[in-house]
């Protein structure tokens, strides 16, 4: 097998302890070493991990003994980040969105084109079982031709448990930002690219309250749209609905359906690695489970990582991330303008995946 493959990681906050789950212990990596600007929390994280250094974000990114970058620094610094990065030759894999706007990503994918480097992006989530299996039962027809799907994301927002969660209100942020990319990245891998969109927002509060933590009861302002929705038209015909909100309780809707000529998919949260494939076939009378049949079995944050570095056209990829960064952006300023938005980007589907056991992707 060789040497690991060596990481830095930069960000070391909440998400980086579910990315060291999966890569901590795998063979095929080795995290050499992580950076924040919080010092004491990057020295915290790299005790924790056998013969990994810490080093501030500059050093580590021009670090020669370091392949690839794993960026989990907040959405504002994604671009900064990123293209620090890829200028010292090294391959991307970031936390989504791929950047905050569309100017700084499209830039971010050309100077990795320039550099001849790869560059990776989350969510992997959709490379679980769950949407895997979604996408696996449309493939084979079980539903017919697809016409349609609706995907939603309603919840009442993060202050209620995150301790830091000023970054969800500021731009680069918001429930389109935050959540969108795993409901689009599921539907682009469920119908294929979309060509064009529709858009509508609002934002009722001008402040959101911290529930939990050191800053319980502190005031942060919201400059972003908390509620974001609209129609996505796919370059196959089928219209998507997605609505994406902070401002919201509770809901009993499904996190993504897709609506065929002979059959509706119930498919899980895309936000998870796994969950119940349903199928509803057209003259049945109840809804049918689907067995896992597609996707990293077990998977975990950073199964897109390990897939980019043993795959031609990785499936968490740049390309798509861009892509989804432009329908979102799209559907925020058709909502801005109150019209109908070309997307300027495309991305083909993803290559499909067989089910991968987690014996087999853990210990290649």
């Amino acid at each position: 097998m060789g040497e690991p493959h060596r990481i830095g990681i930069v960000g070391t906050g909440w998400i980086c302890g579910a990315y060291l789950q999966t890569l901590r212990d795998h063979p095929a990596v080795a995290i050499a070493a992580v950076a924040d600007l919080d010092p004491a929390r990057a020295a915290s994280v790299a005790a924790s991990v056998p013969g990994c250094r810490a080093l501030s974000p500059g050093d580590l990114l021009r670090d020669d003994s370091i392949t690839t970058i794993l960026n989990l620094t907040v959405p504002a610094a994604h671009a900064e980040i990123g293209l620090g990065a890829i200028k010292n030759g090294h391959p991307l894999y970031g936390e989504k969105p791929l950047t905050a706007d569309m100017t700084s990503a499209r830039t971010l994918i050309d100077q990795a084109r320039d550099h001849g480097v790869a560059v990776g992006c989350a969510p992997d989530t959709v490379l679980g079982t769950g949407v895997q299996t979604g996408r696996a039962a449309v493939d084979s027809g079980l539903i017919g031709r697809p016409l349609s799907a609706v995907a939603v994301m309603a919840t009442p927002g993060p202050e209620r448990w995150h301790h830091q969660p000023g970054f969800y209100y500021q731009p680069g942020g918001g429930p389109l930002l935050d959540m969108g990319p795993y409901y689009l990245t599921a539907l682009v891998h469920l119908l294929g690219p979309i060509v064009a969109v529709t858009g509508a927002a609002s934002r009722q509060r001008a402040w959101r309250v911290i529930g939990s933590g050191p800053r319980s009861g502190e005031r942060i302002p919201v400059t972003v749209d908390t509620h974001v929705t609209g129609v996505l038209h796919h370059a196959n015909g089928a219209l998507s609905t997605i609505t994406t909100s902070f401002d919201a309780v509770r809901t009993t809707a499904a996190p993504i359906e897709v609506h065929g000529e002979t059959g509706t998919l119930e498919v899980p949260d895309p936000n998870n690695f796994t969950g119940d494939v349903r199928l509803f076939a057209l003259g049945t009378t109840d809804w049918q489970t689907l067995p896992p049949s597609a996707g990293y079995a077990e998977a975990s944050r950073g199964i897109g990582l390990l897939d980019m570095l043993t795959s031609a056209a990785p499936r968490a990829g740049g390309t798509l991330a861009l892509h989804v960064l432009d329908a979102m952006t799209a559907l925020q300023r058709s909502a801005d303008e109150g019209r109908r938005i070309d997307l300027t980007t495309t991305a083909e589907r993803p290559a499909p995946l067989p089910l991968v056991p987690a014996t087999t992707w853990r210990r290649p």
